[in-house]
């Protein structure tokens, strides 16, 4: 838990991590190798240099570094498994359910372990979700749109099948539902990621929350003009909030631009470790300041009480956490560990 200068703990809930296997032994071809290439230029480009990872802990670093980097090194009193298949790339998968429900059965105070769907998946693939849920008690569902599927490059939210699934999780209680909406990712396709179909999915089915990974970066204007006129549809801070370090004028844009359009209930920070480590990224965050002509020009503030929101109390309302049961848990556990 980060505590700041006047001793006032910050409940940190990290909503968007990942427990990934990208090792040459799990690469299916020249994709697997493509895609991990793309994440490490992500991170040491805008990693500080004495955050940088050996580029073999980058492709597999385990759940035991993971528990480390998330709650021992760093802020992280609970995070968010968002699960990536990308089965077309890697043998068993990048980052799959089973893969992170195998450590979050094992910390089940920490994690919200949330599932994935693929509307190109037919029935079967919604016969699947169904059993996830009953297995795992799903609340989230991370999608990736711009994904590989046989001779399919990606789908839109607003596709006939993609509702069918929508429809579906909604039935199930599966309120949260996670988009890639960001960078792409050699070889994925930019425009498979394009934010615009937001827009109607929001629309139709008012009672889940979209939560738009990455906000929708590079096109953080749509994302915005959207964002604005749909109150269900929120922005997840990865891959964002890394350019406080590399370029803070331009996260400030970012920044200024997500409190004017959306306020600051609808922001999620979210380190997407194993990209960037919570630790680093949250120091910097507590410390930032916008600069005065761009308060001064958008007539908002990054306060205390907004950062507070941003690093857990606006997941903690989303996804049904009751912070004050949720430390005294986890005090309890810590305790009995230590005796």
């Amino acid at each position: 838990m980060y505590t700041t200068k006047d001793g006032e703990e910050i409940f940190i809930i990290d909503g968007h991590v990942h427990l990934w296997d990208a090792s040459p032994a799990n690469q299916r071809n020249v994709h697997g190798a493509e895609f991990i290439n793309c994440f490490y230029g992500y991170h040491t480009a805008l990693s500080p240099k004495e955050e940088v990872w050996p580029r073999e802990k980058f492709e597999k670093y385990g759940a035991e570094t993971m528990y480390e980097d998330l709650f021992v090194k760093g802020y992280d009193d609970m995070a968010i498994f968002q699960p990536t298949y990308l089965k077309e790339f890697y043998t068993n998968g990048f980052n799959t359910l089973e893969q992170n429900a195998s450590l979050g059965t094992r910390y089940p105070e920490r994690f919200i372990v949330n599932g994935a769907f693929d509307p190109r998946d037919g029935e079967a693939g919604l016969e699947q979700l169904e059993a996830d849920c009953e297995k795992y008690k799903l609340k989230g569902v991370k999608l990736y749109t711009a994904e590989w599927k046989g001779d399919s490059k990606g789908y839109k939210l607003s596709d006939d099948h993609a509702k069918r699934y929508l429809e579906r999780a909604e039935k199930l209680g599966v309120k949260n539902i996670h988009v890639h909406k960001g960078p792409t990712i050699l070889p994925l396709n930019r425009d498979a990621f394009d934010v615009a179909d937001i827009d109607d999915a929001a629309t139709s089915f008012p009672n889940l929350n979209f939560i738009v990974e990455h906000c929708g970066l590079p096109r953080l204007d749509d994302f915005c003009w959207i964002a604005v006129q749909e109150p269900n549809v929120y922005g997840g801070l990865a891959v964002a909030l890394p350019f406080i370090h590399s370029r803070p004028g331009y996260f400030a844009h970012i920044i200024s631009e997500l409190l004017f359009w959306l306020g600051e209930d609808r922001l999620l920070f979210g380190s997407d470790y194993g990209i960037w480590t919570p630790k680093w990224l949250v120091d910097q965050f507590m410390a930032f300041e916008l600069p005065d002509d761009v308060r001064k020009e958008t007539k908002v503030e990054l306060t205390l009480g907004a950062k507070k929101k941003i690093l857990g109390l606006n997941a903690a309302r989303i996804y049904d956490i009751d912070i004050e049961a949720k430390k005294a848990a986890l005090r309890s556990s810590q305790r009995v560990a230590a005796e």
